[in-house]
């Protein structure tokens, strides 16, 4: 989720560093390299070049086009094939409307590819698979060697008929400056069902249909094996496709994994109060980091009671035009803050800084990041295919904790997230949806040692119920950790050789937190 009730995969998008090198070659559409032309003999060849149609894969039953994914908020694109494929929104009714599902396939570098194909499954709910297309170029560059990669953008995101509502505009004095309004949240809900108006029926968006889009796909391309690549959310739809198509896969990885017996949203509260707790002891336990704050975790209550006394109108530079904008600043918008900022070590590391400034009066530092935050979760913003799958899926199992009303995220998100669902549209959940997964298929599980959404108990959790699965905790990491270290080494050896237990995982001992920073020049030396 975002700030309020998402649980987004926040992927590190890794930086081109080709600009560097004395040669650069150019690629392909597919990916392949392409030999650079010198001299008077590409001007004789120019001439002569004559514009080619658009290039065209065939494979299974489709025919894709060559294209490029372009990457959010980012001048970068990533070369892949592309279709849209069509499903009937609702599946009992074959007559239904007709929805298009954003396609796109990497292609291997060798042809003919291995017959199992790789398959990332994105988190949110509500973020688009091919939204990620650099991130998992890169992350899987090796597995690429042999293998193609399907993205499949999940009905209700991206380029598949997405559920996306314009939010309101908070900027100004109407912003939420008493806190959590039922009301309001229902208001939202009932306004992002009118801008949906007649061309979609939110109650067909859920995890299970999607599971039913995917074995299409599958089908279509010619019944490979896959290998399925979830993170967060995208790991619940990892398992319910196994679930119901165990002949289809072979293997899993699960990065930033929910337990499928998990209602998403009960323990928001707890396990970000134990993700800061965490962090924040490892500050007291620096002598450097202790004696430049002292209690951080004294620090942040003491500004969220200060906050919750006195929601106040604030004014910061926006870190992206650098335009003064104004915010109510109150203890929902503080915890929100705050827990968008535990998503990354790399943000994490500037949390006790941040809530100094803000504790002391400069909230720059703290709203200009979650600025920032804020745009890389674009996508999630007013996502009525969440709504669909939490109201769908989990709500009704959700019950606020008493023990939970002090912690910094206290009960709100819950309670929010009822108010949502009291007017928007429920799927079908089978009744087996959250029953513990089961399988004899080999599962590689990935976990942030500091993850404040989907801990590590989560992951061993679900590995007890499978005999051919390993449990890798990454020290000093949080949510979504496949492109950490050596991690995506460590999942290509395990999709090539399918060894979770004598999977050597040393290469992660290398693995530090992100120093805290004292000043915003840096942590100590």
């Amino acid at each position: 989720m975002k700030a309020r009730h998402r649980m987004a995969a926040v992927v590190a998008v890794a930086a081109a560093v080709f600009a560097g090198n004395h040669v650069i070659q150019r690629r392909g559409r597919d990916g392949h390299r392409v030999p650079a032309m010198t001299g008077a003999s590409s001007a004789a060849n120019a001439k002569e070049v004559v514009p080619a149609a658009p290039a065209t894969w065939k494979i299974g039953s489709l025919t894709l086009t060559a294209c490029e994914l372009r990457q959010p908020n980012s001048g970068l694109s990533t070369a892949a094939w592309c279709a849209a494929f069509p499903v009937p929104e609702n599946r009992a009714d074959p007559r239904s409307r007709v929805i298009r599902l954003k396609l796109a396939v990497l292609r291997s570098r060798a042809q003919p590819a291995r017959p199992d194909m790789l398959v990332f499954l994105a988190g949110g709910p509500g973020q688009a698979a091919t939204d990620s297309a650099g991130t998992v170029a890169e992350v899987l560059h090796g597995l690429r060697s042999h293998r193609n990669v399907l993205l499949l953008d999940q009905r209700g995101t991206g380029g598949s008929n997405p559920l996306q509502c314009k939010e309101p505009d908070e900027s100004g004095d109407a912003a939420e400056g008493d806190g959590f309004d039922a009301g309001r949240v229902r208001a939202a809900a009932s306004d992002c069902l009118r801008q949906l108006g007649q061309r979609a029926n939110p109650r067909y968006y859920t995890t299970t249909i999607a599971a039913q889009d995917l074995e299409d796909v599958r089908r279509a391309l010619g019944a490979p094996s896959f290998d399925l690549i979830g993170v967060s959310y995208g790991t619940r739809l990892a398992q319910q496709y196994l679930m119901h198509y165990p002949a289809a896969v072979r293997s899993m990885v699960l990065d930033s994994v929910v337990p499928n017996s998990v209602a998403l949203g009960q323990d928001f509260a707890r396990n970000l109060e134990d993700a800061l707790q965490a962090q924040f002891a490892r500050c007291t336990a620096q002598p450097a980091c202790k004696q430049r704050f002292g209690d951080p975790e004294q620090t942040l209550y003491q500004l969220r009671d200060a906050l919750r006394a006195n929601p106040h109108m604030v004014s910061f530079r926006d870190p992206l035009t650098y335009r003064t904008v104004k915010r109510v600043l109150n203890e929902n918008a503080l915890a929100g803050v705050v827990r968008m900022f535990a998503y990354t070590p790399q943000t994490a590391a500037l949390l006790p800084l941040s809530i100094d400034a803000a504790a002391h009066g400069d909230v720059g530092p703290l709203l200009g990041q979650a600025k920032i935050l804020a745009g890389d979760l674009s996508e999630l913003a007013g996502s009525g295919m969440q709504y669909s799958v939490m109201c769908s899926e989990d709500v009704d199992l959700l019950h606020p904790r008493e023990r939970d009303a002090d912690t910094i995220l206290g009960t709100g998100m819950i309670d929010a997230m009822k108010a949502v669902c009291s007017v928007w549209p429920r799927g079908s959940r089978p009744a087996d949806f959250h029953q513990p997964l089961h399988t004899a298929k080999p599962v590689l599980l990935l976990a942030g040692q500091y993850d404040p959404v989907t801990p590590p108990r989560y992951a061993e959790e679900v590995a007890r119920g499978l005999p051919d699965a390993r449990v890798l905790v990454l020290k000093g990491q949080a949510h979504s950790v496949m492109g950490a270290g050596c991690a995506p080494s460590l999942i290509a050896h395990f999709v090539e050789k399918l060894d979770p237990r004598t999977l050597d995982a040393s290469c992660l001992d290398r693995l530090q937190p992100t120093p805290f920073f004292v000043d915003f020049n840096g942590a100590t030396p």
